[in-house]
């Protein structure tokens, strides 16, 4: 009879213990970050979804609609606090901003956040957490980071003069798919330069408010480039990031606003090209 009394008293003992430990228990961040092995850090829902980027929304706003809308839902989180995002994230990198549609958006760092759900049978469904399938989905989607030091956006050139340009850069209307800094503002280089030479910025900067040479040493940068084609170039004592040996610059009248990449056409087209991909080799 003791020996029953005493194990009702353990069991008892054990499942308090246990709901106590589920009450003290602090739930998930709305907003987490994941390490995954291929991609490195990425940002998570409170349930461990991948959350994305989309290249289309060079300057902020939600582009993604109709069809878009539905392969790649909208991310909101309500009351978001520092209390309740991971640590290593910071609250004022997070702002509500509304779609065309009238939904409420997270976006980080500026830009927009989406999950990715692909069609299984009949529906959309949200892929499953830890999975990444949306990663360079037409070269255009990637996981959200919160370090990439170069990312992509997909835009149509509009110089200082108010014209629209292609890709070469003659007059006319096409999306572009060029390089951004860690914030989304254009990337630009300098048809003079050589290979790891800037031949613009003097040893005073006295002319570097004009194309700010973009200082960074880290790369991290969309799965769809190489980061071993980037590299970096001492310029009087500070580092310049440079790719396939152009270096790397801003253009000091979009006044880091992003979506505008107005250095096109400045002074004339053609003298400032953004960065792209396939961009040839800067020449020794």
């Amino acid at each position: 009879m003791k020996t029953g009394i005493k194990l009702i008293a353990l069991l008892w003992v054990a499942s308090i213990t246990s709901c106590s430990k589920d009450k003290d228990k602090e739930p998930d961040p709305l907003v987490n970050l994941r390490a995954d092995a291929a991609l490195g850090k990425v940002l998570t829902d409170q349930s461990g979804r991948t959350l994305y980027y989309f290249a289309n929304d060079f300057d902020g706003n939600n582009s993604c609609t109709g069809g878009c809308a539905t392969l790649w839902p909208v991310f909101y989180a309500e009351n978001l606090t520092a209390a309740n995002i991971s640590k290593d994230l910071s609250i004022t990198d997070f702002k509500t901003i509304t779609t065309g549609a009238g939904a409420k958006q997270l976006a980080y760092k500026g830009r927009p956040l989406y999950y990715y759900a692909p069609k299984v049978g009949t529906a959309n469904v949200p892929e499953a957490a830890g999975a990444t399938g949306g990663e360079n989905f037409n070269g255009i989607w990637f996981v959200a980071k919160p370090d990439y030091t170069v990312f992509v956006a997909n835009a149509q050139l509009v110089g200082h003069d108010t014209k629209k340009y292609t890709s070469a850069y003659v007059e006319g209307e096409g999306k572009t798919l060029y390089f951004t800094d860690a914030s989304g503002v254009t990337l630009y280089t300098f048809k003079n330069d050589k290979k790891d030479k800037n031949n613009f910025t003097k040893s005073d900067f006295s002319n570097n408010g004009v194309w700010p040479i973009y200082e960074q040493t880290g790369v991290v940068v969309p799965s769809s480039l190489d980061k071993s084609l980037f590299g970096n170039i001492d310029v009087f004592g500070k580092k310049q990031l440079t790719y396939k040996g152009w270096p790397l610059y801003n253009f000091g009248q979009d006044n880091k606003v992003m979506g505008s990449n107005k250095g096109i056409s400045f002074p004339s087209p053609g003298i400032w090209p953004v960065p792209v991909k396939d961009i040839p080799a800067a020449t020794p």
